[in-house]
């Protein structure tokens, strides 16, 4: 998968949804497209190897026909090792928030609130409900 300048997020995203069936990671997968451009996307792609050594994982699995999101690997890193993902408190949130609606993590939805600004509360608000009743038409 080569991402470039000009792959926006969303673009990003829908290239790791290709054969994914579950609606919970499909809109988790989605969330992270939006934000700010594909934010963690990006991150997982351009720090492979150091997320991947301290998980003994890769962020994104491309072993299946198809990249996608690993989300177990995801939430190991937010348990395991925060220290290899510095970052704002509402690009974590955000981040939590993914992890946990694609059913590899919990998150404290007081602390998810309290980080987000209205765009990103919209975004996460709007995963919620993919997540739920599929992809918005």
């Amino acid at each position: 998968m080569t991402v470039t300048d000009e792959t926006t997020g969303g673009q990003l995203a829908a290239s790791l949804l290709l054969g994914v069936g579950n609606e919970e990671m499909r809109a988790a997968t989605r969330l992270l497209g939006e934000h700010r451009d594909g934010y963690w996307l990006r991150r997982f792609l351009d720090e492979e190897q150091t997320l991947t050594a301290a998980t003994d994982q890769k962020v994104i699995d491309r072993s299946g026909t198809h990249p996608s999101v690993d989300w177990t690997a995801a939430g190991l890193l937010l348990v395991d090792s925060p220290s290899t993902l510095p970052a704002s408190e509402s690009k974590l949130a955000v981040l939590k928030f993914a992890v946990s609606l694609a059913g590899r993590g919990s998150v404290t939805l007081q602390s998810v609130v309290r980080a987000l600004d209205e765009h990103e509360f919209r975004l996460a608000l709007r995963a919620l409900q993919e997540a739920a009743y599929g992809e918005a038409g």
